[in-house]
């Protein structure tokens, strides 16, 4: 879907970017990770040619960037920014309507996807004509990504879109954001410096300093496969709660003991992240979990310590590994 080849950008004297190369597979999410300053945000405008690379080559679909027209290429890409970039003199629905306009949607088309939109992102329509300064920052947010997406565009580019959000309102966006169906068709591009973020929301990072790309991996080969020390240790604060979400209980299935082949209450998938798992004990005040393995048609009886226990001997095959 996505090519960036070589692709350098320097102002001046400073070299933001620095000969970076990576692709992107369709419906893949991509995430640019690292500190202040590393060229996330400028590689994220070359390609949408918001920024002209200085060197090298960025390829969508097989096509370079620079030899389209910028605004049918801006047209059929959404892109979503950290303070929502809503125009603070329309209303939710003129907001949202800005693409369908340019592409000359008829009226009913737009509106019957705009409402389609609010409804998968949890926004009620009686915001429609509403102004931005009258939602929350939660909902400003939701009303971004809906002017992201509503041309269906195949391509999704979004820099640090919940940075601006509040703890509790950023982890209600997140299960939002996993959850919706038209997210699972994009390819996307997103910007954070949020660790936590990167690992709960990408199918690969791509670790960023002083304008190169460090590593580029899953977030499992980040964790347990760091290249070097700037790696681990730009994990190293996070790295157990990283570990945890990062880990599903399929992947410690061969360590945990057989039980009773017949579900129980309190049954998680296998497909479930560790930390879920382990909250599972606290917040339902259960003894045990239950842990099915749809495929397998298996299920798996575990105590708190059982399942710790799968969990360091996990660790150690992939050390020794």
């Amino acid at each position: 879907m996505i090519k960036v080849q070589n692709v350098s950008k320097s102002f001046g004297n400073t070299d933001a970017v620095k000969d970076i190369s990576f692709e992107v597979k369709a419906e893949e999410n991509l995430i640019l990770l690292g500190p202040s300053g590393c060229g996330k945000t400028t590689t994220l405008k070359m390609i949408n040619t918001l920024i002209k690379p200085s060197a090298g080559t960025i390829y969508i679909d097989g096509r370079d960037v620079m030899h389209q027209s910028p605004t049918i290429l801006r047209r059929s890409i959404g892109y979503v920014l950290q303070n929502n970039g809503l125009f603070p003199h329309f209303t939710v629905a003129q907001n949202i309507a800005v693409v369908p306009q340019l592409l000359k949607w008829e009226k009913r088309r737009t509106e019957k996807r705009i409402r389609e939109l609010l409804e998968k992102l949890h926004l009620s329509p009686n915001y429609l004509q509403a102004y931005p300064h009258e939602l929350s920052g939660g909902q400003q947010q939701r009303v971004g990504l809906a002017r992201a997406l509503v041309a269906d565009p195949p391509l999704l580019l979004m820099d640090e879109p919940f940075g601006a959000l509040d703890n509790v309102t950023r982890s209600k966006i997140h299960d939002e954001f996993k959850a919706l169906d038209e997210l699972k068709r994009k390819t996307i591009i997103m910007v954070t410096h949020d660790v936590q973020e990167a690992f709960e929301l990408g199918d690969r990072i791509c670790l960023m300093d002083k304008g190169a790309i460090v590593q580029a991996g899953t977030p499992t080969e980040l964790l347990f496969k760091p290249i070097n020390t700037f790696v681990s240790d730009f994990l190293k604060e996070q790295r157990l709660s990283l570990e945890f979400k990062t880990i599903q209980l399929l992947d410690l299935w061969n360590w945990l003991p057989a039980g009773n082949n017949q579900q129980q209450m309190n049954t998680l998938s296998a497909e479930t992240d560790l930390w879920t798992g382990l909250e599972s004990f606290k917040f339902n005040e259960v003894e045990v979990i239950c842990i099915l393995h749809h495929q397998k048609n298996e299920f798996r009886t575990v105590e708190f310590e059982q399942l710790m226990a799968a969990f360091y001997q996990y660790k150690r095959t992939l050390s020794n590994g």
